[in-house]
């Protein structure tokens, strides 16, 4: 007679219940996520019914809140409805989407878009239809987590380089092994940094040795370039990049992402992407809203010149003030602290701060894993709708939370 043994498994919900990281910050008071906006963005947003001045939000050139781009939204809810109710593979692909792309292929100068429902789906379906196991991906050390994510999904082999540094990226791929192909990731303009990537450096160390290069512009869309088609058009080399990579909820007002190259790389991915192909199609109030965006971005430069004012006019003022602003060139600027503590008592301090007008200054805390231990900071991002006014008292509190809390 023989005894059964049963194996007791661990109940996987355990570690829910030992997760308490969030609570704990949450009772001291300086939790600083999922904090909900009663307003509409803006440079000022209403926050636990107080008024404060925003430095959080992406809404780069202040189109969320244009009434051209609501308009069209509108219209395009009218027309099609609120969802698509299928794939765009199946029966979810509308003429407004293929509008959109062909807005987009133009804008970057590639014969070919795809428009994704999310900027993360859009690189997670890239990456993972383009590199195979027996491929390479070379990767900056401070791309976003959906690029390593499309990574980890294509099951190709991955190396990263130091950011920004193409010898770096030379000497990697000139000792690349195997029969595969080589695919080089990086941003145009980094999240968290704020910083320019140097375009035609790793572009010509790609290329030397047979890689092709996506470049994600998140955000660099809308922000660079003598028309706003980003990163590479700054540069002076859009035509050289393979593939651009691109979202929506930054500039363009709305959600959403997008992908541009060779019709025939495009056409690949569009019948390979399991985020395109098991995924519900972009909505079409989105793609309307983009559209319009787009003719914004091209026809109103003046708003890139505002934008690039403003976060000059804070970026130098952070700096006057003995902030540590790092590398920053474009309207993302990290106030870096090196320290979990003593930046989430800046952002505490910051978000409480009471004067006569608001309650405070309502930025972005990040911390490991987003950035490495050690670089520690609150993320700034300017919109070209704030005012001279709303960066003067800007930086009058954030001159009262550094004296208070010892970074400067």
């Amino acid at each position: 007679m023989h005894t059964m043994h049963t194996h007791k498994v661990m109940d996987i919900f355990a570690r829910c219940a030992e997760y308490r990281a969030a609570e704990e910050a949450r009772r001291g008071g300086y939790y600083p996520y999922f904090h909900v906006l009663e307003s509409a963005p803006g440079p000022e947003v209403v926050i636990g019914g107080k008024v404060m001045l925003m430095l959080a939000s992406n809404d780069y050139l202040g189109l969320a809140h244009d009434p051209r781009v609501q308009a069209a939204a509108a219209h395009a809810l009218h027309h099609y409805g609120t969802g698509c109710c299928s794939s765009r593979f199946l029966a979810g692909t509308l003429r407004i989407h293929e509008k959109l792309e062909t807005r987009l292929a133009a804008f970057v100068h590639k014969e070919a878009a795809l428009v994704f429902s999310t900027g993360m789906q859009a690189n997670l379906g890239l990456i993972s239809a383009l590199a195979h196991r027996q491929d390479w991906i070379f990767a900056d050390k401070l791309v976003h987590a959906s690029i390593l994510d499309g990574c980890c999904l294509s099951h190709a082999r991955m190396a990263r380089f130091p950011h920004n540094d193409a010898a770096s990226l030379a000497t990697l791929l000139e000792n690349m092994g195997g029969d595969g192909g080589a695919l080089v990731v990086i941003e145009g303009v980094y999240s968290m940094d704020g910083d320019i990537a140097p375009l035609p450096a790793l572009l010509a160390a790609a290329h030397a040795h047979g890689a092709r290069v996506i470049v994600d512009d998140a955000h660099g869309i809308g922000v660079l370039g003598a028309n706003g088609a980003g990163t590479a058009e700054e540069l002076g080399c859009l035509d050289e990049v393979d593939v651009v990579m691109g979202t929506f909820s930054k500039s363009l007002a709305a959600s959403g992402g997008f992908i541009a190259g060779a019709s025939k790389v495009i056409d690949y991915v569009r019948h390979h992407a399991r985020a395109l192909i098991f995924s519900a199609a972009l909505p079409a109030p989105m793609a309307a809203a983009v559209i319009t965006a787009l003719e914004i971005v091209q026809q109103e430069p003046a708003r890139r010149a505002r934008l690039r004012q403003v976060s000059d006019l804070l970026r130098t003022g952070l700096q006057d003030l003995g902030f540590d602003v790092g590398a920053s060139v474009t309207p993302i600027i990290p106030v870096l602290v090196g320290n979990m503590e003593r930046a989430a008592a800046l952002w505490r301090t910051l978000y409480l701060w009471r004067t006569l007008y608001a309650r405070g200054v309502f930025t972005s805390l990040v911390i490991p894993p987003a950035v490495p231990p050690g670089s520690e900071r609150l993320r700034l991002s300017i919109s070209a709708i704030h005012t001279d006014e709303h960066i003067a008292r800007i930086l009058e509190h954030f001159a009262k939370a550094g004296r208070a809390t010892h970074i400067i």
